[in-house]
């Protein structure tokens, strides 16, 4: 082996050895409240039913999917998001199931909205702490077709 090999070989370690002791791993902190609730829906963008997702910041609610359905809002008029329609941050209750406001959802048990765009809380109370985001399913486009699982 050369000397410019050894070299190159030394360099690869200590850069591979910098780069896993730099890699943290973070604990992930899974919402308390919220089943995984395994589903598969499709939704075709043409029934008038979802007119609201043809523009931008229209949103939907749908009872199938999820705990206790799902919220879809149209972002920018191409991106659809789809959220889990039960408030995050209580124990599920008949006033969980989450409303559209606007560009808001809304938790009837203590009138806590959410972002549509994020999923952030919005007004938590002081009683809150680290409030938990609205949950986030994937959604695959396909004309107009979604399709939206877990």
């Amino acid at each position: 082996m050369s000397v410019f090999s050894k070299i190159l070989f030394r360099k690869i370690i200590l850069l591979l050895l910098l780069l896993f002791s730099s890699c943290g791993k973070e604990e992930v902190v899974r919402n308390p409240y919220l089943n995984n609730i395994n589903f598969n829906i499709n939704i075709n963008l043409n029934l008038p039913a979802y007119d609201n997702l043809r523009y931008p910041s229209g949103g939907v609610r749908v009872a199938q999917g999820g705990m206790n359905g799902l919220l879809l809002f149209n972002l920018n008029g191409d991106t659809i998001l789809a959220w889990e329609a039960t408030c995050p941050n209580h124990a599920v209750r008949n006033c969980s199931k989450l409303t559209i406001t606007g560009v808001l959802a809304e938790c009837s048990c203590e009138g806590f909205q959410y972002s549509m765009t994020t999923g952030q809380l919005l007004n938590p109370d002081a009683a809150t702490e680290n409030p938990y985001t609205m949950l986030f399913y994937p959604v695959r486009r396909s004309g107009n077709s979604l399709s939206i699982s877990n």
